[in-house]
């Protein structure tokens, strides 16, 4: 899990902004497996790792 919790409003505007990101060709930041191929599903991987590339400022 990132280092602070986040609110769920705040998680999904994260995970859609990389989502996104993902989709328009932005090179993953995880070892993809190889039966994931939504971007979402992606980021959401990566959220969960705490490694997106991604602030919220409070």
């Amino acid at each position: 899990m990132p280092e602070q919790e986040y609110t769920k409003f705040e998680k999904a505007r994260i995970i859609g902004a990389r989502a996104l990101q993902l989709a328009y060709g932005a090179p993953p930041l995880v070892k993809v497996p190889e039966e994931m191929v939504n971007p979402l599903d992606l980021a959401e991987l990566e959220f969960t790792k705490g490694i997106i590339p991604i602030t919220i400022l409070k």
